[in-house]
């Protein structure tokens, strides 16, 4: 479950976006997740505590050093980027919900935020009874994949849109720039393959399952993307979706691919589990994050409240409250588009190209003796990692960068007030 991320409510959109060049974007979405899975996957398996990137960062830059400062700045940024991807899920909710109701731009947002309400009641209990929950929106996300695939694959046109991957290829630095922009969009879709390492103290044998885990994920991801985009695309044309899209009426594709097939009670029928699949994605997004402030509050890295555990069913209730309150918060106010660029944006730089970095500055430190997984051909997967994640963060919007800044330089800011009170470095000298 921890694995799913919340791709599927957002892959058709992915696809209107990247229109003809979704191939490219997914080719190059997949490559980089597997790399990255490479680096993320000997940092779990090595280090298998709550919190994730939090911890990995404080052991690559030091403990009692820089460490502190690069885990600060990571939980700081999880405060703003986690409840994004949340509200980005809820909007994805709210956006196929009015294929079923006909809402408005004020009531659309109501229901965003409706649901995440309603995910923070689900999240607020024990893990068992989490673990129970989990299963049952599985099944509802395995369901409606299926009928997708099997819906594009009868219609006996499957492979149609692969004889149109050119369409306004134009070569030349065009290409690169377009591709860019679109994997932005691709690679979110693959976000969630490392949410198993945020559940990492929780996880049974982690050296040998949370790599597996990981690489399972994205292969999943990218073949049921792949299989999603060419059914769709084989029964609405992408240039009809573009056109769509510039009305305002593309955000229920799927269910509109449905209709055509199998008439408007199967497309209701499909809309139902598309909404199952986007509240599926909502609750393993905010369990996992949940772990992350608490993990750092726990460890005398930030601000202790986050470290409170419920008094009678044990899990970082704080934490919790805080990011649903941000994510509801979020989902009344931001768009679907500027949410995607901005979460890329903002976790680039902080966590995957730092981790990258970490990775080697663990090996030098510490050797690879005791790894319980050894990443295939190093330090190459290392240099991929970190060149393909900075062509991403360039790709971004000029304004999405810009947040990006700011919560950077709020977060150092606010880093150093903390560390000087706490005589943390570099003030304990």
């Amino acid at each position: 479950m921890v694995g799913i991320g919340p791709f599927i409510t957002l892959s058709i959109v992915v696809s209107v976006m990247n229109g003809p060049w979704f191939l490219y974007a997914w080719f190059a979405g997949a490559l980089l997740s597997l790399i990255d899975a490479m680096i993320w996957s000997e940092l779990g398996a090595a280090y298998p505590l709550a919190g994730g990137s939090y911890n990995f960062l404080k052991e690559a830059y030091g403990k009692d050093g820089a460490g502190k400062m690069m885990s600060f700045l990571y939980v700081w940024q999880t405060m703003i980027q986690a409840p994004l991807v949340a509200a980005s899920a809820a909007i994805g909710f709210s956006q196929y919900f009015c294929y079923l109701v006909p809402l408005e731009a004020g009531q659309q947002k109501l229901v965003s935020g409706l649901v995440i309400l309603f995910v923070t009641f689900l999240l607020y209990r024990n893990i068992e009874s989490i673990g129970k929950i989990g299963v049952l929106l599985w099944m509802g996300v395995i369901l409606i994949m299926s009928w997708i695939i099997f819906a594009g694959v009868s219609n006996g046109h499957f492979f149609a849109p692969l004889t149109k991957i050119n369409d306004g290829f134009n070569g030349g630095q065009l290409f690169f720039v377009v591709l860019g922009q679109a994997s932005v969009k691709t690679i979110y879709s693959y976000l969630g393959y490392y949410n198993v390492c945020h559940l990492g103290g929780e996880i049974k044998n982690p050296g040998k399952n949370i790599p597996r885990s990981m690489f399972i994920s994205i292969i999943g991801i990218a073949v049921l993307y792949l299989a999603m985009n060419l059914s769709v695309s084989s029964v609405i044309g992408w240039q009809e979706i573009k056109s769509l899209q510039d009305m305002g009426k593309a955000e229920h594709v799927v269910s509109t691919f449905i209709e055509r097939l199998y008439g408007y009670g199967a497309a209701r029928i499909a809309t139902g589990l598309i909404l199952c699949v986007a509240f599926a994605s909502l609750f393993a997004v905010m369990l996992g994050y949940s772990r992350v402030p608490f993990a750092a509050a726990a460890d005398g890295s930030f601000f202790k409240v986050f470290a409170k555990l419920h008094p009678t069913k044990n899990f970082p209730y704080v934490s919790l409250l805080v990011l649903c309150a941000l994510a509801f918060i979020f989902s009344l106010t931001f768009k679907m588009k500027h949410i995607i660029d901005g979460i890329l944006a903002m976790r680039i730089i902080v966590q995957f190209v730092a981790q990258a970095v970490g990775v080697v500055l663990l090996r030098k430190k510490k050797g690879t003796a005791g790894l319980p997984y050894k990443m295939p051909l190093y330090p190459l997967p290392v240099i991929l990692a970190i060149a393909m994640w900075l062509y991403i963060f360039f790709s971004t919007q000029w304004m999405i960068m810009k947040y990006f800044v700011a919560v950077f330089g709020t977060g150092l800011i606010v880093y150093f007030i903390y560390a000087n009170y706490k005589k943390q470095w570099p003030f304990n000298k």
